[in-house]
C-alpha cells in the first residue's frame, strides 16, 4: 500500500493561504510559517502530518498528496476545514 509523509498549513480564507504560499515560495520557512499561522493543532511541529495511507486524509488530500510533485506547495486546496497549503515529503 501507498504511504507518504506530507506536512500543511491550515488558515480559514483562500487569501491567507494564497499570500503564505508567496512567502513560502520567496524563500520563508514552511515549518515556521506553520508554527506562525496554521490553525491546526500540527502547526505547534511545523505543519507534520507524519506517515499516512491512501483514505486516512479527507478525499482532497489525498489527491494532491498521492499524485502531486514532491517537495513543491501545493494550494491553496479547499477542504471542509478549510484552505491548506501542502508539501509532500516522501511517497512510497
Amino acid at each position: 500500500m501507498a504511504r507518504a509523509t506530507a506536512r500543511h498549513i491550515l488558515v480559514d480564507s483562500k487569501e491567507k493561504c494564497e499570500a503564505l504560499k508567496a512567502e513560502i515560495e520567496g524563500g520563508r520557512d514552511f515549518a515556521e510559517v506553520a508554527r506562525q499561522s496554521s490553525t491546526c493543532p500540527s502547526g505547534r511541529q511545523g505543519g507534520d502530518l507524519g506517515s499516512f495511507g491512501p483514505g486516512q486524509m479527507v478525499r482532497e488530500f489525498d489527491e494532491v498528496v498521492f499524485s502531486g510533485e514532491l517537495n513543491k506547495v501545493h494550494g491553496p486546496v479547499k477542504t471542509q476545514f478549510g484552505y491548506h497549503l501542502l508539501e509532500i515529503t516522501s511517497r512510497s
